[in-house]
This record gives structure tokens, C-alpha cells and sequence, in this order.
């Protein structure tokens, strides 16, 4: 009878228990999960480095505070306002050997994910998730524009701590003179393994397609990051991307971490 009594208690208990922490950091993809409803997670880029480079120039570009806040408005749907507090950008002439420097805040971002099934990520999950940038940065980071665009994030759990992510997505990208936008498009495709219960691995490849006006670029990139959560609600991370193909850059290294309330 005591057992039959608390049976309603213990099933509200197990509604109201969060979810696993569905976090957008580390990696080039996307997540298809959401954000549990009522549940804020605010995730934080402390450090970003790029360097790109050829014959003529090298650029290196350092990026700190990179911060996305993200809020779960329903079971299967979220919302995100992402914004860059600083960002640096150096560029030497390797033939003069003159140096450019220029410093900034990056734009706003918005976006919608709206899960489509499996919310939490496990077993076959799908969204779609739409998205909008603010012009609000400088020359440094900032596009100069209004950018737009849209992403299908997929995964597929597949069992044994392994997983499969595939993320196509299509773009109202801005020109590289900064005003007005052009096509973009591509995807991103990657393997996630689980190395313990608390850490975890992604294997990435990414191929964009940018019909920029001053000039068609296909970007193609891969990448390995590692999360560790200590905890239900935290997690670190780090990870490095490195440019396959004469139009990518040719190194990325990053570190953060997301925390949710």
C-alpha cells in the first residue's frame, strides 16, 4: 500500500529529473536535442586561435568570450541569442612585412531549434533550426550585414557509447564586402564516442560551399574535440580543426565550457 501510495510522487520526480546535458560545444555540427523546458544553458568560448595562411600573407585571428545563451521554451523547442565579446585579427604581408591589426565585438545571433523527435538525442532525433544575424559588430569579426540561414541537424545513437551526427545546412551568407548576401552551403558529418561516463569525443568532417561574388570558395575541414562533464550540469571542453584544402583555414584551436541552470 506505501508503495502504491508514493508511485504517483515517484513518477513526478522522474518528469521533473533533466535531462542529459545537451550541449552545442565542442565541434563544427550542430546538436539535433533541445534544451529542457524551463532550463537555461549558457555556453562560453574562453579562447579561440586561427591561423590562415599563404605565399603572400598570414593571418591569425583570436576570439575570447563567444558566449550562447539558450533557453528550452517547450519539450521540443529552444531559443538562442549568441554574441562574441572580443575578437582580434593581426595580418602581416609576408613580401613587405607590414602588420594589420584591427580589434572589435562580434554580431548578434538568434535562432529556433525545433526538435522534430527524441528531444533528449537518444536513438534517431532530427530538428530544424533556423537562424538570423545582427549586424552589430565591428570591421574586425563583424560581417557588416544581416546574414540568415537555415540548418537539419540529425543524429542517430547506434549503441556501445557511439553516435552519428549529419548537419546540412543552407545560407543567406554576407559578401565579402560586407554588404549585401550570397549563397552558401553544405554540411557537416562526424562520429561521437563515449571514452568514460564523464568524457566524451567527436570525429568531424566539414565541406561548405561559399558562391561569395568575389570569388567561389569550397571550405573543407576536420575536426577532434573532447567534452568532460564533471557533473550533471558542466561541462569543459577543447578541441582543434585543421583546413584540408587551400581555401580553409589551416589551423583552429578552442577551449570553453557550458554550464546549465
Amino acid at each position: 500500500m506505501i508503495l502504491v501510495a508514493l508511485m504517483p510522487a515517484m513518477a513526478l520526480a522522474q518528469e521533473d529529473r533533466p535531462r542529459d546535458l545537451c550541449a552545442d560545444r565542442p565541434g563544427l555540427g550542430t546538436p539535433a536535442c533541445t534544451v529542457d523546458k524551463g532550463h537555461v544553458v549558457v555556453e562560453l568560448g574562453l579562447g579561440d586561435w586561427t591561423r590562415e595562411q599563404d605565399q603572400a600573407s598570414r593571418t591569425d585571428m583570436i576570439q575570447a568570450g563567444d558566449m550562447l545563451v539558450r533557453l528550452g521554451l517547450a519539450d521540443h523547442l529552444e531559443a538562442q541569442v549568441g554574441w562574441t565579446a572580443y575578437g582580434h585579427v593581426r595580418m602581416r604581408d609576408r613580401v613587405s612585412g607590414t602588420v594589420e591589426k584591427d580589434s572589435g565585438v562580434g554580431d548578434v545571433r538568434v535562432a529556433l531549434r525545433r526538435n522534430l523527435g527524441n528531444p533528449d538525442g537518444s536513438g534517431f532525433s532530427v530538428a530544424l533550426m533556423p537562424y538570423a544575424s545582427v549586424p552589430t559588430g565591428g570591421s574586425a569579426i563583424g560581417d557588416g550585414d544581416w546574414g540568415a540561414g537555415l540548418l537539419l541537424p540529425v543524429s542517430f545513437d547506434i549503441g556501445h557509447g557511439l553516435s552519428l551526427e549529419w548537419v546540412p545546412e543552407i545560407d543567406a551568407a554576407v559578401d565579402e564586402d560586407r554588404s549585401g548576401r550570397h549563397v552558401a552551403y553544405g554540411s557537416v558529418a562526424g562520429l561521437g564516442f563515449d571514452l568514460s561516463d564523464s568524457l566524451s569525443g567527436t570525429i568531424e568532417a566539414s565541406l561548405m560551399r561559399d558562391d561569395d561574388p568575389a570569388g567561389h570558395v569550397t571550405e573543407a575541414l576536420a575536426g577532434l574535440s573532447f567534452g568532460w562533464q564533471p557533473s550533471d550540469d558542466m561541462q569543459f571542453d577543447i578541441g582543434v580543426n585543421a583546413g584540408l584544402n587551400a581555401d580553409s583555414p589551416d589551423e583552429e584551436v578552442y577551449f570553453g565550457l557550458v554550464r546549465r541552470f
